[in-house]
């Protein structure tokens, strides 16, 4: 479903990623953990083509993203990109002038030209969903981080994706609304979803992600089943991270 093969990324003279190749299969939920500052945002950017790349290549389903600036067909290789693959990001990024109904409803509207009855319809039961049904006219300042982000959420299914993206999505978010948010994408993991998840949450890796992916000075130096990679670590680096990491 999803491979990236030996990705390259300079930032002026600092190499971000070192030649960091991973894949996740149908329905699998993988997991992206390691220090910040090894590249795993860059890797998940890279992905959905929100940042280019100097060498390697990046496969989604059909569509192939390949290395250096973007060509004349960017456009038409973005757009089938986008409907295969949603992101959370870290940020809630929602429109503050639209209800939470309107936010969930705006992809299908306007990036897919499907009826606006249609998309608010399916807008509300993906609300629903994510436990947010009786919030769906409030506006996004009215509503907690944990909610604001089971709404980004809802927004990224909305596109109907393939597969979810998400970057550090409870990383702004205090310890109730994480629970709130691992929930929902615990549920999605269960009901099958497709799911690339950088996370430093470390029991969410453990007992949610069936693969998990460790990245060390922008490489994959490790990956493996969860739970053998957290009992068994081979890796220098996966050993020191977990050490700092294990009960976070």
């Amino acid at each position: 479903m999803i491979e990236v093969c030996r990705l390259v990324k300079h930032h002026d003279a600092l190499r971000v990623l070192d030649g960091a190749s991973l894949a996740v299969a149908r329905g699998e939920v993988a997991a992206l953990i390691g220090p910040s500052g090894s590249g795993k945002s860059t890797l998940l950017r890279c992905v959905n083509a929100l940042e280019p790349f100097d060498e390697g290549e990046v496969r989604v389903g059909e569509t192939r993203l390949a290395a250096g600036p973007a060509r004349r067909d960017s456009g038409a290789r973005l757009q089938q990109l986008r409907g295969r693959v949603g992101m959370v990001f870290q940020q809630f990024n929602l429109f503050p002038h639209l209800s939470v109904l309107q936010n969930v409803a705006a992809g299908p509207r306007f990036a897919q030209g499907r009826p606006r009855a249609e998309a608010e319809a399916e807008a509300e039961q993906l609300l629903a969903r994510v436990g947010l049904a009786d919030k769906k006219l409030a506006r996004p300042d009215q509503l907690s981080g944990g909610q604001q982000q089971r709404v980004a959420i809802a927004r990224a299914l909305a596109v109907r994706p393939a597969a979810l993206l998400f970057d550090e999505p409870t990383s702004a978010l205090d310890p109730r609304s994480t629970a709130e948010v691992l929930g929902v994408m615990t549920d999605l993991a269960a009901a099958g979803m497709t799911m690339l998840v950088v996370t430093h949450v470390m029991r969410f890796a453990r007992t949610v992600a069936r693969t998990v992916h460790v990245m060390h000075a922008g490489r994959v130096v490790e990956a493996g089943p969860a739970g053998e990679l957290f009992e068994q670590p081979q890796h220098e680096a996966t050993r020191a991270f977990l050490a700092e990491n294990r009960f976070d």
